[in-house]
């Protein structure tokens, strides 16, 4: 099985390391049905259905950060970012979330399934991307609101530039979120149970590959009140 601690971690900066991992990802995906286009559409999710468990009685995605929810942050980072469309899923307290998000441009989706975990909202937005007909999904987690819009433009460079079909954010070396997934990834993901989401891929697939950002919000996660 493949070792997850093994993933490639791509510098996009450095001319050498970008070139030659752009060559590797060609070899990696010969033979696979990879959607990648010159130009390829690509739709935002933001999983935003959790019951908040461990943060206690209230609900983090609503707790404030500089005067506005979490899952608020989570959305802006999609719509600043270069994507096609963003859909947000909702699930726990699903009418609180929906109003915290009424005053941006998205697409808000109930996972009814929600308390199954975090797959069932995965394929509650991979669904709404295959909709749309997106070449590939960004999936970001909306108690991670401090995630650079730039950050996820990179990952859309690395994709477009055929590094990789299944690629994660980076700082410092170590793998984060949000990821990026190729269309040829959409029925695995719709097919994956219980808590794991799209980690499992990256978990057994020797295609998964990373891309360093910069950017310390991709991995930083709000799990407690103190993280605030």
């Amino acid at each position: 099985m493949y070792d997850p601690q093994d993933i490639t971690v791509i510098d996009l900066d450095a001319d050498a390391d970008r070139d030659a991992h752009i060559e590797a990802g060609a070899d990696r995906n010969a033979g696979h049905d990879a959607a990648r286009t010159d130009d390829p559409e690509i739709h935002g999710v933001v999983l935003a259905a959790g019951t908040s468990s461990r943060y206690g009685d209230d609900n983090k995605l609503l707790a404030e950060l500089d005067g506005r929810p979490l899952v608020y942050h989570a959305a802006s980072t999609l719509l600043d970012a270069d994507l096609a469309g963003v859909t947000v899923v909702v699930g726990h307290e699903a009418d609180r979330v929906r109003d915290a998000l009424a005053e941006l441009d998205v697409i808000v989706r109930t996972n009814e399934r929600y308390a199954e975990g975090q797959s069932t909202s995965v394929a509650t937005g991979v669904a709404a991307a295959a909709e749309r007909d997106a070449d590939a999904v960004v999936l970001s987690l909306g108690d991670m609101p401090t995630v650079d819009a730039a950050t996820v433009d990179r990952l859309i460079r690395a994709y477009k530039l055929g590094v990789g079909t299944v690629i994660a954010a980076a700082y410092d070396g170590t793998r984060g979120n949000p990821t990026l997934f190729d269309r040829s990834y959409f029925d695995v993901l719709l097919d994956i149970d219980g808590d794991v989401g799209g980690r499992e891929i990256f978990h057994t697939d020797d295609r998964a590959v990373a891309v360093e950002t910069g950017d310390p919000g991709v991995r930083y996660d709000v799990d407690l009140p103190e993280d605030l």
